[in-house]
């Protein structure tokens, strides 16, 4: 029990029980008690007690004494200011305080005659003093010993000068037990930035996307009546984040890198919406390695997870770690959309993604991507970004600008938008129409290209700007009398059609190959004439998103995933899956060089209600020269009916194709050998003709050496394009050679 109990009384003798910072501060007051009964012995005011320890003390140091409680008073400021260590402090603060003393007490004593120093003499320096000097003045003089006990008066202050410059900052717990006072007088000022958006205006960022300043040109001549949304139907941003203790993070951040031998310099703290960004500065030398190496160190050590390490940060030097704040502030669209940046911008494209980890906000525009693909795990944040995305276009747009396609296999997301009037068709659900509809895209993306190429223009920007000066040298305003006169004249605008996809995944799953390849024909070629997609989906293995879909779209935001290997997929890194779900989102574009952190925009259910109820509201016709025109030649495709162009990639096309056609309709059965006979034709291209066939739903897929099955009837449009077959051949002649099907 004796050994169990003497570390106990061990531990009350040495105080270890308090904590430290408690430690320093009694330290300082025992010490500046000290002077203060000093002092006042000086002038009788000390008592009885005073002036024992007065003589006491004139005895040993002399008249040094006068200066005892100045040095008293500059070793407890040192130990209230102090370190998290006070033991060591306190070592070499005695130990510099005795040098002093002595060292001023020897020198005084020097002043006097040796010879006639006694013990009854009371001399100047004390006696501590004459038995230092007596031997060094007695066998080296006067100026030997001044010069020796000055070098240890000046060694004693300079222990007290890098005492001071070594002080370190408090820990948490030192940090919590200081009053709010004393930490704005001593505690060191650091720079921390706040959300911008919150309040006022946001300041320019570096890496920010250098956005054109100019209002968006609104077409003259009263044509436009589109009126737009106003921002009071969404709701604003409100409260703050809450960070924690900044400054007890970034001494623990600063500890354990060293720890690690990482000397680092601690820099600026940019507060955002979700987390709190850390910048340092590690010294000469350090690879970044080592401390990206360090990510579960640091979440230990922080007891926080997950973060984040952004080693280096873009356009700086320096290493940003990101924190996740204790409570979130939630983003809003209706700040957003108040920024400069986005209401002065010339692009009519532009959205807007979020804030990023400096609360500053953040705008992309679709034009420069000029496609977008979204992924994410379930419940991360997928829909509402779309939402977001869309609202954006909605409020910078009239339908005369920007015309949308929606599809949405889960058929929950987006009947919100239905009958609004920048819809060139209803929102599709099925994936038969989807591909309908891409096919209508290509068909309509070659028609640009060669009114593009008629009037010599680049991209759609150029060709709607000539086509807006030739009509304002005409005079004219565009109205429902003078459409045809403008259609007969060449006179059209294109508008831009955006094409959103909610959910890949099943698409793929049901039409893979075709929509496949509808998208990445679009996402090749359909840029310059004003036709973008934004794709999401949950899914992001590779199986989705493809290797083609991914050479060609290049613009990707990933919200939180599963695993390392999906956030690979999506953005050829890791990351995301260290994401906090709920909007937070990782963006690359090709303007920039690494994936950016954001938090996205919030968007509730009835804001979306309240734009799209007030977009019906003034429904009309709002369609400028071809648009009507378009609108009826994509309805005709979603039904089913010949439009033109419908194969995606131009070498799937074949002059037999109309022929091949009509000839299975007429004979009520497909084969390669009948198509051999019949079309004078090669094995290989009977066997193309049947799989072109297949895949525009003509016929039905093989069934063993059996004729194919034509799911179409009768086809009168296309009999006049058909040669009749040889009158020696009989329909029925070519059931004994179908065991060509068995090649």
């Amino acid at each position: 029990m004796a050994k169990k109990n003497f570390p106990k009384k061990e531990k009350i003798k040495n105080l270890s029980f308090l904590p430290k910072s408690i430690k320093g501060y009694l330290l300082s007051l025992v010490l500046l008690l000290m002077a203060a009964i000093i002092l006042f012995s000086f002038f009788n005011l000390a008592g009885k007690g005073g002036q024992q320890i007065l003589a006491g003390l004139l005895f040993l140091f002399g008249k040094t004494i006068y200066l005892l409680p100045l040095f008293l008073v500059l070793s407890a400021t040192i130990f209230f200011v102090g370190s998290h260590n006070p033991q060591r402090v306190l070592k070499m603060t005695a130990f510099a305080l005795l040098l002093c003393l002595f060292g001023l007490s020897a020198i005084l004593n020097s002043f006097g005659a040796i010879e006639k120093i006694s013990l009854k003499a009371k001399p100047l320096g004390g006696f501590l003093g004459y038995f230092l000097s007596f031997p060094i003045l007695k066998f080296f003089g006067f100026w030997v010993n001044l010069i020796v006990f000055i070098l240890v008066v000046v060694f004693g202050f300079l222990i007290f000068w890098q005492i001071s410059k070594k002080i370190e900052p408090k820990t948490a717990e030192e940090l919590n037990e200081k009053n709010q006072i004393l930490k704005r007088i001593l505690e060191p000022k650091l720079k921390i930035r706040e959300i911008p958006g919150l309040r006022e205006s946001s300041p320019p960022r570096e890496d920010k996307v250098d956005l054109k300043t100019k209002p968006i040109p609104v077409f003259q001549g009263g044509r436009s009546i589109y009126k737009k949304p106003s921002l009071d139907l969404l709701e604003p941003e409100k409260g703050e984040p809450v960070t924690g203790d900044i400054r007890n993070n970034m001494v623990i951040i600063k500890n354990t890198l060293e720890n690690f031998d990482i000397p680092v310099e601690m820099g600026e703290v940019n507060v955002g919406p979700t987390v709190t960004q850390y910048t340092l500065k590690p010294s000469e030398g350090i690879k970044l390695s080592k401390i990206t190496a360090l990510n579960n160190d640091l979440s230990l050590a922080l007891a926080t997870h997950p973060i984040r390490i952004e080693a280096p940060i873009p356009g700086k030097s320096l290493v940003g770690i990101e924190v996740p704040n204790s409570s979130r502030a939630t983003v809003r669209l209706k700040n957003l959309f108040e920024d400069s940046a986005f209401k002065d911008s010339a692009s009519p494209l532009l959205f807007s993604l979020g804030r990023d980890v400096a609360g500053i906000p953040v705008f992309a525009d679709l034009a420069r991507m000029p496609h977008l693909l979204v992924a994410g795990a379930t419940g991360t944040g997928k829909t509402i970004c779309l939402n977001s995305i869309l609202l954006s276009l909605l409020y910078r747009n009239s339908p005369e600008t920007v015309r949308l396609i929606m599809v949405d296999p889960k058929r929950v997301e987006f009947p919100v938008y239905q009958d609004i009037p920048h819809l060139l068709s209803p929102v599709i659900y099925d994936s038969q129409k989807t591909i309908n509809a891409l096919k209508w895209l290509v068909k309509e993306m070659e028609r640009r290209f060669e009114v593009l190429a008629s009037t010599k223009a680049r991209n759609i920007a150029s060709y709607n700007k000539e086509m807006n000066q030739r009509m304002e040298k005409a005079g004219k305003s565009v109205n429902s009398e003078s459409k045809i006169r403008y259609e007969e004249e060449g006179l059209e605008l294109m508008p831009y059609i955006i094409v959103i996809i909610d959910e890949l995944a099943d698409l793929m799953a049901a039409k893979g190959k075709e929509v496949e390849a509808g998208i990445v024909r679009l996402a090749q070629m359909a840029r310059a004439v004003g036709i973008h997609l934004i794709v999401a989906t949950q899914r992001p293995s590779v199986e989705v998103i493809t290797g083609l879909i991914k050479a060609n779209i290049t613009s990707r935001i990933t919200f939180q995933v599963a695993s390392q290997v999906d956030s690979r997929t999506v953005i050829d890194g890791a990351g995301a899956e260290k994401l906090l779900g709920a909007g937070d989102m990782l963006f690359i574009s090709p303007d920039l060089s690494k994936p950016r952190r954001i938090q996205g925009a919030y968007v509730m259910e009835k804001e979306v209600k309240r734009v799209t109820d007030f977009l019906r509201s003034q429904k009309q016709d709002f369609g400028l020269l071809k648009e009507n025109f378009l609108a009826e030649e994509l309805a005709r495709e979603l039904k089913g009916e010949e439009v033109g162009a419908e194969e995606f990639f131009s070498d799937s096309e074949d002059p037999l194709y109309l022929q091949a056609k009509q000839l299975v309709i007429e004979y009520k059965k497909a084969s390669a050998s009948l198509m051999q006979r019949r079309l004078r034709v090669g094995y290989a291209r009977a066997a193309r003709l049947l799989d072109i066939l297949e895949e525009r739903g003509v016929v039905g897929p093989a069934d063993g050496a059996r004729p194919r099955e034509v799911y179409i009837k009768e086809e009168n449009s296309l009999q006049a394009n058909v040669p009749m077959p040889n009158s020696e051949d009989e329909p029925g002649s070519d059931e004994n050679n179908d065991d060509w099907e068995k090649v």
